[in-house]
């Protein structure tokens, strides 16, 4: 592709304390056969400057945008989306590294179907490169307020090999065109992180786009470095946005339904499970989402 009529692509990475873990993912975009890029790395409110250190490694096109605060995962990409000049918007986690071809396998889809507003790749662990972390997205199961990625831990024998539209994109890596953004909005900054992706893929769909996985395109994650699986903070948030993803996203029967089922059957089973473990500052933190919604709006900050 000539890079005189190929679209402006901006790489959008976030950096909260990781800044070795950014550099190996510049240093995996100096492999991409695409050149009409920029990078933008947001970096979250980290405790030392990242400058220095990202500068040295004379990434070409780089940006560096300093908050002096963590905006989380919504936020920060936000920030970068308002800086950002490109006709598509590749957001990515900055514990992957990309392959060659990547961006070229994420605009494919853009001119094959101009209702496509989102394309994600194959996603698949770093640590364990022949196993799926993300071939798509199943529906969001509307009683219990949870979904799961397509092929998720399956070792990659080509059985999900077919691209097509899916119910949701991956906030990992997703490749989202400018008209989206401009009609749809950006992240929902109220979600901070997690279930943002979910929202935004509702709010897109919504909008009359398309969501399309493309299995030709691949990626590897580094998923474990972000967050601990078990984290108190991990609670907090699924379990706020989960019921905030809820109240956003359906209907009045729906939504009564979801509630029934999470008052009854969810959050004894949870409080219960936390407490026999012993796990306090996760029981504290499952109650202070739970009831966060009872106070707050599920609309303002959209």
């Amino acid at each position: 592709m000539n890079p005189n009529t190929a679209p402006l692509v901006s790489i959008i990475a976030l950096n909260f304390n990781q800044t070795t873990v950014t550099c190996e993912f510049l240093e995996s975009t100096k492999k991409l056969t695409y050149r009409n890029f920029e990078t933008i790395i947001v970096d979250n409110g980290s405790r030392e400057n990242p400058t220095a250190q990202l500068e040295a490694g004379q990434y070409p096109n780089l940006r560096i945008i300093l908050s002096p605060e963590n905006l989380g995962f919504t936020g920060g990409n936000n920030l970068g989306m308002q800086h950002a000049k490109g006709d598509y918007m590749f957001i990515v986690n900055n514990d992957t590294e990309v392959t060659p071809d990547l961006i070229e396998q994420l605009l494919a889809p853009f001119s094959q179907d101009p209702a496509i507003g989102v394309v994600c790749p194959k996603i698949r662990f770093w640590h364990h490169p022949n196993v799926i972390q993300y071939a798509g997205f199943r529906p969001m199961n509307l009683l219990t307020g949870r979904t799961g990625a397509v092929g998720n831990q399956e070792e990659d024998k080509g059985q999900h090999d077919v691209s097509g539209t899916t119910h949701c994109a991956h906030g990992a890596a997703m490749m989202v065109k400018k008209e989206v953004i401009e009609k749809v909005g950006m992240f929902a900054d109220k979600f901070f992180i997690y279930y943002e992706e979910s929202d935004w893929s509702a709010r897109i769909i919504r909008a009359g786009f398309k969501i399309y996985y493309n299995a030709a395109g691949l990626i590897y994650h580094k998923e474990s470095i972000t967050m601990g699986k078990e984290s108190s903070m991990k609670v907090y948030y699924h379990t706020r946005n989960r019921i905030l993803y809820m109240r956003r996203n359906t209907n009045k029967l729906q939504l009564t339904t979801f509630l029934l089922f999470f008052s009854f059957f969810t959050f004894p089973k949870s409080v219960l499970r936390y407490t026999i473990k012993g796990q306090f500052a996760h029981l504290k933190s499952f109650l202070r989402g739970t009831f966060w919604n009872v106070t707050t709006s599920s609309y303002s900050q959209v």
